[in-house]
């Protein structure tokens, strides 16, 4: 096979990997029932006028299945912290006692569970539309390599038919990842 083919087929691969890796991270935020410290991620708060996410500005740790605890290092930035959790719309109301801000996961209902499960399905939907156009750009530069006489017919078959088989994979990958989501959402 071709060293541009090659390259094509490693780029392509590191990118899905990178789709798959986005999805696991934004899996990862939505809550499944029990208190996990990475549901804060991503949310920034405004820290001397610059933001910042809130895991560089304070301690985040679970007290317990239920409880996040958000404790600033500095006491005047439990506000800005308080105000950054609202404004994320993560769905959980920061009770700020003057030195800690917990964070009080009310138990899941049926009805929450179901609109979670779709929020998964959203974004694993997301990532197979990212896994796909990646299939469709290398499936392209196969095709132009082919279209300038660079390699033959057959070998940009067998190129897109390798593209297809890891396409396949990484799309297996993501339901599996959706079915491990939402059985951990359903679990009572």
């Amino acid at each position: 096979m071709s060293e541009e083919l090659e390259l094509i087929n490693q780029d392509t691969e590191s990118l899905m990997k990178k789709a798959i890796s986005h999805l696991e991270a934004e899996l990862v935020k939505i809550r499944a029932g029990k208190a996990n410290p990475n549901m804060l991620e991503g949310i920034v708060a405004d820290y001397y006028g610059s933001p910042t996410p809130i895991s560089q500005i304070a301690n985040v740790s679970v007290l317990d299945a239920r409880t996040i605890s958000v404790q600033p290092w500095e006491k005047k930035m439990l506000q800005p912290i308080e105000r950054a959790i609202m404004a994320s719309n993560i769905g959980i109301n920061p009770q700020n006692d003057g030195n800690f801000i917990r964070l009080f996961l009310p138990p899941l209902t049926e009805e929450r569970r179901r609109e979670l499960v779709k929020r998964c399905n959203a974004e694993g939907e997301q990532g197979k539309v990212a896994i796909r156009n990646i299939r469709r750009e290398a499936i392209e530069q196969i095709k132009k390599l082919q279209k300038d006489g660079e390699i033959s017919e057959d070998l940009a078959k067998t190129a897109e038919a390798e593209i297809q088989e890891v396409t396949n994979r990484f799309i297996a990958l993501i339901e599996k990842h959706l079915e491990t989501k939402e059985k951990e959402i359903m679990a009572v």
